[in-house]
């Protein structure tokens, strides 16, 4: 199956395509712009002292990859059939990755509306769910691969040293607003910035949220750029993307001379045209905290 063999959505219509995939008796998605393809199970060489989710690597047209147990990183049974399990091709945060899953099945389009955030009520502080999706009566659990992937390697996160090595810095008096649904990002984004010495970050859960926000401060009369100085969102969210909320602020005559940052695991070199069509101002891989800091200090108002 080749992922990109759909339909190229345009950047901020708040769609996005999944791939569904099995593990056991569930269904669960990951979005295709993070595929790079899916290929079937080849020899893999263990690695020794390797961490407990980490089957070993292997060799793929000359690049060395880590193969990543999606299953065991879930807590889930092994499969049942080692020979319809499938190999995810996975690039985001600047690194490639493996992803072993039991079955692949088809993509599907939809919007970042029809995915609810998970409830509270089932899902502890350690979920790696991100979204789920009710779809043709059925539910599909939109992972969180970046949480799979820093609790194999912290290395990998936003970390506060980051920020330390820029020096000493002063107290800065700048409004930033945030979109994050992650609650573990929205944790390591506000200690770290805490640290580069913003002191008032206001924190949403997706882009509908901040963007009500936003809309609220213009309607209330209030003249948004004494409000927020700069806004950073993330692109992957429940309810609405982050292209989609870059394109509402910037459409907005009210709101659109507001600094708009992308910080994301989808920027690469070949996805950093969705965010220039959507009018964002600059745009950063995660974890590279260090360089969204500069540039905050660069374009905030």
């Amino acid at each position: 199956m080749d992922p990109k063999k759909g339909i190229l959505l345009e950047s901020g219509t708040n769609e996005l395509e999944i791939v569904e995939f099995g593990i056991g008796k569930n269904k669960f998605g990951i979005n295709v712009i993070k595929v790079k393809e899916i290929i079937n199970p080849v020899s893999i060489i263990q690695v020794p002292h390797a961490h407990k989710n980490v089957e070993g690597i292997i060799e793929l047209r000359g690049e060395v990859l880590p193969v990543v147990n999606v299953a065991n990183a879930l807590g889930f049974p092994s499969s049942e059939s080692p020979e319809q399990d499938k190999f995810i091709v996975a690039e985001f945060n600047k690194q490639k990755i493996v992803f072993h899953v039991h079955s692949v099945t088809q993509i599907h389009r939809i919007s970042w509306g029809q995915i609810e955030k998970p409830s509270e009520m089932y899902q502890g502080p350690d979920s790696q769910i991100i979204g789920v999706i009710k779809l043709n009566g059925e539910m599909i659990l939109l992972l969180d691969f970046e949480k799979i992937v820093v609790e194999i390697n912290p290395e990998t996160g936003i970390n506060v040293q980051q920020v330390q090595k820029l020096g000493k810095r002063e107290r800065s008096n700048k409004r930033l607003i945030v979109a994050e649904d992650s609650p573990l990002l929205r944790k390591l984004l506000h200690d770290t910035l805490r640290e580069a010495g913003f002191q008032y970050i206001e924190f949403f859960e997706n882009g509908q949220d901040a963007l009500h926000y936003l809309e609220n401060l213009v309607q209330s009369g209030k003249n948004i750029t004494d409000e927020v100085q700069l806004i950073i969102t993330d692109i992957e969210m429940p309810q609405m993307d982050g292209h989609h909320l870059t394109k509402r602020i910037k459409d907005n005559s009210s709101l659109s001379k507001v600094p708009v940052i992308i910080f994301s695991s989808l920027i690469t070199d070949d996805l950093r045209h969705k965010g220039q069509m959507v009018g964002a101002d600059a745009q950063v891989s995660k974890p590279e905290i260090a360089e969204l800091v500069l540039l905050i200090d660069q374009i905030a108002l």
